[in-house]
């Protein structure tokens, strides 16, 4: 079974040494995971204008095969991790979120991820996010890895 993916991990840009550990601790179980976000692997020494940033992120989305949200204490205050889930519920991706190792149980979630979001695991739950990747499971845990029951007030809106 091949074991590439092709994903776009959405993350608060102060977490990115999580976002670099995810990519280590799959790399260790066996996936090739490449990564089309902008994370630190990808610096560049000026930040472009909104509008290439945005065009960026759409190619970057439209090339992954999932979509990953790394949930922290405050990525449901970032516009562009919002604009992100939005432009990949909008191309179709499978949405999943993971919540940062060390998060407490009243970490909240970003308000497109409550719409449009998928399965959610918790940080100790990465030998799952393999099974969900390949759509074999689907799963919704607190922060902790314990399970979950689903959100019902979630409300789909299609466009």
């Amino acid at each position: 079974m091949d074991k590439t993916h092709n994903v776009f991990i959405s993350h608060h840009g102060k977490d990115d040494d999580h976002v670099q550990h995810l990519k280590k601790r799959l790399k260790e179980s066996g996936y090739n995971i490449r990564n089309s976000s902008i994370d630190s692997t990808k610096h560049h020494p000026t930040r472009p204008c909104d509008a290439v940033v945005a065009r960026y992120l759409r190619k970057g989305i439209s090339w992954a095969g999932t979509f990953i949200c790394l949930i922290g204490e405050r990525t449901h205050t970032r516009p562009w991790v919002n604009y992100e889930i939005r432009q990949a519920h909008l191309q179709g991706k499978p949405i999943i979120g993971i919540y940062k190792y060390g998060c407490a149980n009243s970490v909240k979630l970003p308000e497109t991820f409550k719409m449009y979001g998928g399965s959610i695991i918790g940080w100790n739950s990465l030998d799952k996010l393999g099974k969900i990747m390949s759509g074999e499971i689907t799963s919704i845990e607190t922060p902790s890895s314990d399970n979950r029951e689903p959100i019902y007030n979630i409300i789909r809106i299609e466009c």
